[in-house]
């Protein structure tokens, strides 16, 4: 079922549903019965592990699932409200503490998803690490040279994009950051590694470029950019009273960073559907025990 915009104006938090999954009934205010409310924004990582839990919701706890495609701020907001069940994209400490201290006494935290979480600029592991080591070291005037004094940024409202521009500051750096978009940003990393050439760039983990080129990222002495975090599984205030199976399993799901960013780029080269199935597949011992009973 395909709900537009319009379609929802009456759920009480303003969530914008683009997609579902399992379930076929109306939004409606999360319930203790009936089809949990997986909420997500479109990004990579989120809507990876997102539709791995509806799969396995649905088929390990026979449990329809719907999938509700919403901004961040909208959805924080409909999982305190109790308009979604759950979501499982929250960056703490930092990325998204503003948001976490408005629902912080209104949901439950349930586990860490995934560790290791972080924001910064990359380089070719064929950069010698002994001429470029950390973001310090893009002062030096022959690396600057041989990086055109550029940095490949992304659009120019994202919150990695202002703290680059920081980071540029910062480090007192004759660079230009290049603002573009992802989809650039990506093309430009391609083009220059199939040369041979050096290139630096804004990036972030998980993301499924890591697990297509070998890239490295840049030390950054002065926490610039910040620093690693945790991605954590959030649920509707009293989830694991009313289904404890779902928030049970919800607070063991937990995988390594290499082993979602291989998955990424699985979904970004075929579809998310043949990476879930890949992965259950591949990873059946951590699956079983996202369920062992305690």
């Amino acid at each position: 079922m395909i709900l537009n915009k319009r379609q929802l104006l009456g759920l009480s938090a303003g969530l914008a549903a683009t997609a579902t999954a399992g379930a076929t009934t109306s939004p409606a205010r999360a319930r203790s019965g009936g089809a949990i409310k997986l909420g997500y924004s479109a990004w990579a990582d989120a809507e990876f592990i997102t539709k791995l839990a509806a799969k396995l919701i649905e088929d390990r706890l026979s449990t329809p699932v719907q999938l509700i495609q919403v901004d961040v701020a909208p959805l924080y907001q409909g999982l305190s409200r109790g308009d979604v069940d759950a979501m499982l994209m929250s960056w703490l400490p930092k990325t998204h503490a503003d948001y976490w201290k408005r629902v912080e006494n209104s949901v439950e935290r349930l586990g860490t998803l995934y560790s290791g979480a972080r924001l910064g600029w990359v380089v070719p592991k064929y950069v010698p690490e002994s001429e470029v080591s950390s973001i310090a070291d893009l002062a030096k005037p022959e690396v600057r040279s041989k990086l055109s004094g550029r940095i490949q940024g992304i659009e120019p409202g994202a919150g990695l994009t202002r703290l680059s521009k920081e980071a540029v500051e910062a480090y007192g750096l004759d660079y230009t950051l290049q603002e573009s978009s992802e989809a650039a940003m990506l093309t430009t990393v391609d083009r220059a590694m199939r040369g041979d050439r050096w290139v630096v760039a804004t990036a972030w983990s998980p993301h499924w470029m890591f697990g297509k080129y070998d890239l490295r990222y840049l030390a950054d002495p002065k926490g610039a950019l910040g620093g690693e975090e945790e991605v954590i599984a959030l649920g509707r205030k009293d989830l694991g009273k009313d289904r404890p199976e779902v928030a049970a399993f919800l607070s063991r799901l937990n995988m390594p960073l290499d082993d979602l960013q291989s998955a990424m780029l699985v979904a970004q080269e075929d579809s998310y559907e043949t990476a879930v199935a890949k992965y259950i597949e591949e990873h059946q011992r951590a699956v079983d025990g996202w369920f062992a009973r305690s």
